[in-house]
Order: C-alpha cells, then structure tokens, then sequence
C-alpha cells in the first residue's frame, strides 16, 4: 500500500474528520506521522483538545495562512455542506497550485469545488465512521487533473490506511455510495438497538440483551471478512428449514420487511444527497 508523503491539511474536525485524523495518526499500516498533519478549524473544540493531547507534534491552527498554505500537499475539507464553500472561500490563493484537495462534504459536487478551486486537483470522497478504527469503507471519484496517476495515489493513500477504498465511474453514483456506506453503520447500529429491544421486550435483562445482540453482530461482521461466500450463502447457511431462523427471517423478508425497507432508506438518503448538492 502507497505511503502518504508530504504535509496534510485537515479542515474541520467534527465527528468525521476526528475520525480521519485518528485512523491517519493510529493506523498499522500507511500511517501518517503527527507532524505531518495540521487541524484547521476556528475553534479548538473538544476534539482538537483529544487529538493534540493524544499525538505530539500534531499543530491545530485556526485559518491557514500563505506561509503555511506554500507547505501543504493535500488538504482535506471536512465541514459541514451547508458551509463548504464559505470555509474554503479564497483558499485557491494560499494553498500550493499542484495541491490535492479532497472533499468529504456530502451532496457537494466537482462542479462547485471545480469553482472554488480552479485548474486544482480534486477529488470527492465520502468514507464512513468505521474508518477510524481500521475498517472503513471510502468511495471516491476525480476530476479530470485529480485522475493523474500520482495524484491517484496519493488520494488511496489517505483513505486505504483505514479500511477499503472504491474508485467510482460516474459522479452520479456518488449519491447511492453515501446511501448505502456513508450512511449504512447506523443501519446496522439499528439493527443491533432493534435487536437488543427485542430481547428486553421477550424477557432477557438489559445487560444480556445488549451482550448479545452486540457480539452478535461482530461476529456476523467478521464471518463475512473472514469467508468466501457472500452473505446470501452465509444466511442460507444458518438457516434450517422450518427452524427458528426460518421463523424470523419469514417476517423479514416478507412483505413491507427488512429487504423493502432498507431499499426505501437508502432511496431517501440518496435522494437528501442530491438536495445537498443542488
């Protein structure tokens, strides 16, 4: 895996980018040393505090200036939507031309930050929470300068050392990607929540109700990372005709259940996506 080399600028860290920042300084592989990475927000809230308590050498400022701005490979925006293009409003004059810049801004499209940015190298990019413990997964799509091969690299670089990386065709799809990775662990953590309930509600004590929907899960997780088969096979094989899990599953796959469910959340998300973007 590509090494990420040069100096990073982090914009915004709320609950998103902490997540980045820990999976770069924290990472087994591909790691990102602390003094290669500058925080950029306006406050030193709480996780700017965690973040340089935990990594010495790790700088928090709260604009970044042309002297700083002359140093800088990457720079990654991290804000809210509603407030990207005010956060990197005049940025294009500080930061170094031959910059990559790399926005996690949900519904923001290339062409506004093709605006924001002219003639510099942009990727769009949307990882989910996971990536800050290594098990993360980032869509990602270029355009025309960021599809370079070194810039290519260096864009895997920053996302892979958290988890998987997958390259989009068409910026369309960025949408459906937010859907169902950006969006999809709080899914599962429904799932889990709805599941622990369940158990509580058919008698279990909170305590064992929530010990075993949450192991649950994780070992669900892992069986998937560690086999072949894909989860279709996976089901069959715990499920017994006329069995317990047949029962259950009778419910969930039938009509209205689980599968048509989650097609219409994700539907609505990918949906919320494009009015962020428009």
């Amino acid at each position: 895996m590509a090494k990420f080399k040069g100096k990073l600028a982090l914009i915004g860290v709320g609950r998103m980018g902490a997540a980045l920042a820990t999976s770069w300084l924290t990472a087994k592989r591909g790691k990102i040393k602390a003094d290669q990475l500058v925080l950029v927000a306006p406050r030193r809230n709480g996780n700017v505090e965690a973040l340089v308590e935990a990594h010495p050498g790790l700088t928090w400022v709260e604009r970044i200036t042309p002297d700083l701005g002359a140093e800088l490979d990457s720079v990654i925006i991290a804000v809210k939507p509603h407030i990207v293009i005010e956060a990197v409003r005049g940025l294009s004059s500080v930061v170094h031309p031959r910059a990559l810049i790399v926005s996690i801004a949900a519904g923001t499209p290339l062409r506004q930050l093709n605006l924001a940015f002219q003639n510099f190298a942009i990727v769009r990019a949307m990882p989910n929470t996971p990536i800050s413990v290594g098990a993360g997964a980032t869509s990602l799509i270029a355009n025309e300068p960021a599809q370079n091969p070194d810039y290519v690299k260096r864009a895997e670089a920053l996302f892979k050392s958290g988890g998987s990386v997958t390259w989009l065709e068409d910026e369309r799809l960025m949408g459906v990607a937010t859907a169902l990775a950006g969006s999809g662990p709080a899914y599962v953590f429904l799932l889990t929540e709805a599941m622990a309930n369940a158990g509580m509600a058919e008698g279990l004590s909170e305590e064992a109700a929530w010990s075993l929907a949450k192991q649950t899960v994780i070992g669900a997780a892992q069986l998937m990372a560690l086999r072949e088969e894909g989860p279709q096979e996976l089901r069959r094989e715990v499920t017994s005709p006329g069995g317990t899990t047949q029962a259950a599953l009778d419910v969930l796959m039938g009509e209205g259940g689980l599968p048509t469910q989650i097609r219409n959340a994700m539907a609505a998300a990918e949906r919320r996506s494009r009015q962020l973007g428009s």
